[in-house]
């Protein structure tokens, strides 16, 4: 399935972008849990229990409609048939804590049936409900800045603990779910198979548009390219967070064995294969990558790109020292990209007050509470 339990599958996708392949697609077990599965896979599963087809259209109703968490609640089936399949998971989570900030953002960490801990979010606006959903128990890069690289890795998430994520969020701000960003805990080009199963899943299940999903990767060798084959009107956000090969290094550990530019090369090509533009993510962090000379590098490096930048100020976390820069320092490097033609803007910060970072919240809570 997929699953990494080790920095290996890291280098072994990177060996494999070098080498001109793709990582081969693994087999999805598609039936139980049975949320994430489509119409069609309910209605062939029920029809293998020996009930009629029409149950297939119900229990996907239930599921996806009204939320279910056990076979045992869905009234409009028998009683006898409800307790043959009592024990077959539908997949939901638990909850294990939730943090609400003052601006509306909740953060939620989910019990999953193994008893692992993902955090997810849910940010309200005025005309939009965003989820930004974990792809991974854990993540495998270890990016330096970050507070979920910090807590190592352990598996992959299965598309219906994907799925779950958005449900959840959905229940408990009782508001439909109108945007979806993959940029949670893990790097969802390492688990390409379930995240594009969440992806149709949420799409043609729930009813989430593709183009308000975004996926979100820091480069893996070929998955890019992979990506843009299934032309999925999805948005692809790169995190670049260093305008050259030194900085992002140091960021970045698996930039070492993917330079910056095959990464902008792949995406050059992810853009002209699908006809979308890329989105780039870069963090500043204050005397280390937010400097003028970093803006013009980096235009120079988006110079005639179908792009856009989004500007993320370093939100601190306490297993590093990075410092959050200026608000003029922030404003100086966001001119320096305009005054070169490249599109971008500064993402403001939402839910600060709930925790300052993707995967803290975990790390405080995971234990506190059974």
């Amino acid at each position: 399935m997929d699953r990494i339990y080790s920095d290996q599958p890291v280098a072994q996708a990177i060996t494999a972008g070098q080498s001109g392949t793709a990582a081969p697609m693994p087999s999805v077990v598609v039936l139980p849990p049975l949320l994430g599965a489509s119409v069609a896979e309910l209605t062939e599963w029920v029809k293998q229990q020996q009930q009629p087809a029409y149950r297939g259209q119900q229990l996907h109703q239930w599921i996806y409609q009204k939320g279910v968490r056990s076979l045992d609640e869905i009234s409009v089936f028998s009683k006898q048939w409800r307790s043959t399949v009592a024990d077959v998971p539908i997949g939901r989570s638990t909850l294990h804590y939730r943090a609400a900030a003052p601006d509306g953002t909740v953060k939620f960490l989910l019990r999953l049936a193994d008893g692992q801990i993902i955090e997810t979010v849910g940010i309200p606006t005025e005309k939009r409900l965003t989820v930004c959903v974990s792809s991974q128990v854990g993540c495998p890069m270890g990016c330096d800045f970050c507070a979920t690289g910090k807590g190592g890795f352990l598996r992959n998430l299965e598309r219906h603990e994907i799925v779950d994520q958005v449900l959840t969020v959905q229940e408990d701000f009782q508001q439909r779910v109108s945007n979806i960003v993959f940029m949670g805990m893990g790097e969802p080009l390492l688990n390409v198979d379930n995240v594009l199963g969440a992806v149709r899943s949420l799409n043609e299940d729930v009813g989430i548009g593709k183009r308000a999903m975004t996926i979100s990767t820091v480069g893996i060798p070929g998955r890019i390219r992979r990506l843009a084959t299934h032309q999925l009107q999805t948005t692809l956000a790169v995190s670049l967070h260093a305008s050259n090969q030194a900085v992002r290094e140091q960021l970045i550990p698996s930039a070492r064995q993917y330079p910056l530019q095959d990464l902008l090369a792949e995406c050059r090509e992810y853009v002209q294969l699908t006809g979308r533009r890329v989105t780039f993510e870069y963090i500043l962090l204050g005397g280390l990558n937010d400097c003028p000379e970093h803006a013009v590098e980096l235009a120079e490096h988006l110079r005639g790109f179908q792009s856009h930048v989004n500007l993320i100020p370093y939100n601190p976390i306490s297993e590093v020292d990075y410092q959050r820069p200026s608000p003029q320092r922030i404003q100086a490097f966001l001119n320096g990209l305009k005054q070169h033609h490249i599109a971008a803007s500064v993402r403001r910060s939402r839910g600060l007050e709930a925790d300052a970072a993707c995967g803290q919240l975990r790390a405080k809570k995971v234990g506190a509470i059974a």
